[in-house]
């Protein structure tokens, strides 16, 4: 798969609309998606022109999705193992997660703990309007 279709996978996963910018850095080079910002200003390259084999091909391999760099969320990216594909299985799929991701636009990680605060607080000051930010 390329990055472009591992950045749909993760926005898919996370819960997210792909509403903001994004990007990987994978062993000291950027990749972003061409069509969207000023990329070619920013030294981006194009994450459609890559599969995530040629820049993560080994197990431990390390790299990091930033999504929405008004709220900066990084995640870790590791190559833990290569399985050969499972005959009839559908592909790509979740085989593990935990926990709820933040919905869009909380306010990073400071507005996504006040986000949580209020879903167990119906007295939150902010109660209505953060719990209307959930797609939940």
């Amino acid at each position: 798969m390329t990055l472009h279709q591992l950045h749909a996978i993760l926005q898919s996963a996370l819960g997210w609309t792909d509403s903001h910018l994004h990007q990987f850095e994978i062993a000291g080079q950027r990749y972003g998606d061409p069509q969207r910002g000023e990329w070619g200003e920013l030294g981006l390259q194009s994450e459609t022109r890559f599969q995530l084999s040629q820049v993560m091909p080994a197990r431990g391999a390390r790299g990091v999705y930033e999504y929405d760099f008004g709220d900066s969320w990084t995640h870790t990216l590791q190559v833990e193992k290569f399985l050969p594909p499972e005959p009839g299985a559908r592909y790509p799929r979740c085989v593990t997660g935990k926990g709820a991701c933040p919905p869009e636009d909380v306010g990073g990680g400071w507005g996504y703990q006040s986000f949580l605060e209020a879903n167990g607080n119906r007295q939150y000051p902010e109660h209505d309007e953060l719990l209307a930010r959930s797609p939940v």
